[in-house]
């Protein structure tokens, strides 16, 4: 009989990005390898972003306090669960992975407000603890769960979503119109924050006389870097369009554990500068520009040297298109499923 394997997955929203790529790809690429049942514990509102062949456990739209209580639910008679986004249930009844995608609330608390990373370092903290083996997103948020927690977390790396490519000159064209874009940007797509280290960036771009263009939400209280054009959330169906009618990609961010967007830029034919810092150089490989975080005049002169010589864009580019194709979420699954194997687990 083969195997039940339940998820939690009560971090996939609608339209999100990160975490919930992160839920959204794995879940359907383990569905494609075959017909072993998985069910998932999602939102309500959140069902339509399962695979078909996923069975939806439903849960009330809920957020802090409420989610991680509906986290900690049973997910029914399994013989694996796996928390996809660390949380895992008080009486799983069977063997248990919690994915890892970073150690923000204690890394950088800052990002949080103070009950909410009071919270969630009581459940990342819990879940490490109880869980029979660790599955982190990168080599440096293991070596984060290693320093903190004292386990050895098995690494597997993500990958670009799939189905992101170029977009074609009339898509970009079209976007550019819409947004009233310049004819040369510099973007950053991502939540507005401290650790995106965007007023660096900012300082950058003037300096290298080149406008900053910001796509992304801005948490409440906060507010985008002075002489930024902020764009707000931009619609999936936009993002390869709006990468591609970008001059340069950049990623400045002092904390990640992974990073998503500088390999989805790649996908999409931008050339990207990323910061020299934590997980970010591992997720870029050498399809990126490496700059350390904290230096105006270098990032200044990394993103004026991309704008102002095409063939360096180009080749630049060429070499992050190369990077991003060279990983798929069936290799995530694959590596996904071997972690199971450990624990008498087969799909």
């Amino acid at each position: 009989m083969p195997a039940r394997v339940a998820f939690n997955a009560l971090a996939l929203r609608p339209n999100g990005t990160g975490v919930q790529t992160y839920i959204a790809e794995l879940l359907a690429a383990l569905s494609a390898r075959g017909s072993a049942p998985l069910r998932a514990a999602v939102q309500a509102d959140a069902v339509g972003e399962l695979p078909r062949a996923v069975e939806p456990l439903v849960r009330p739209v809920s957020s802090g306090l409420r989610r991680t209580l509906a986290g900690l639910r049973s997910l029914g008679v399994a013989d694996l669960v796996h928390g996809l986004d660390v949380d895992l249930p008080i009486r799983p009844g069977a063997p248990t992975v919690a994915t890892v995608h970073d150690l923000s609330v204690f890394d950088v608390p800052g990002s949080f407000s103070r009950v909410r990373a009071m919270g969630e370092r009581l459940v990342v903290t819990q879940a490490l603890r109880r869980a029979d083996t660790v599955i982190a997103v990168s080599s440096f948020t293991a070596e984060r769960v290693a320093a903190r927690f004292g386990r050895t977390a098995v690494v597997v790396l993500e990958a670009t979503p799939t189905g992101l490519e170029p977009a074609d000159a009339d898509r970009v064209a079209s976007v550019k119109s819409r947004y009233r874009l310049p004819d040369q940007f510099v973007l950053h797509v991502g939540t507005v924050e401290a650790r995106k280290n965007l007023v660096m960036l900012a300082a950058a771009c003037a300096d290298a006389r080149v406008p900053l263009v910001l796509a992304g939400r801005v948490p409440t209280g906060r507010s985008a870097p002075s002489g930024a054009t902020l764009l707000g959330y931009v619609p999936r169906a936009d993002l390869a369009a709006l990468y591609g009618a970008a001059t340069v990609v950049a990623y400045p961010s002092t904390y990640e554990g992974f990073g998503l967007p500088p390999l989805e830029a790649m996908r999409c034919g931008a050339a990207v500068v990323a910061a020299d810092a934590t997980s970010l150089p591992e997720a870029v490989g050498p399809g990126a520009i490496l700059v350390p975080p904290g230096h105006v005049e270098r990032w200044a002169s990394a993103l004026a040297a991309v704008v102002n010589e095409p063939d360096r864009r180009a080749e630049l580019a060429e070499r992050g298109r190369r990077w991003s194709a060279q990983r798929s979420w069936t290799d995530v699954a694959a590596e996904t499923v071997e972690v199971y194997r450990s624990l008498d687990v087969d799909l």
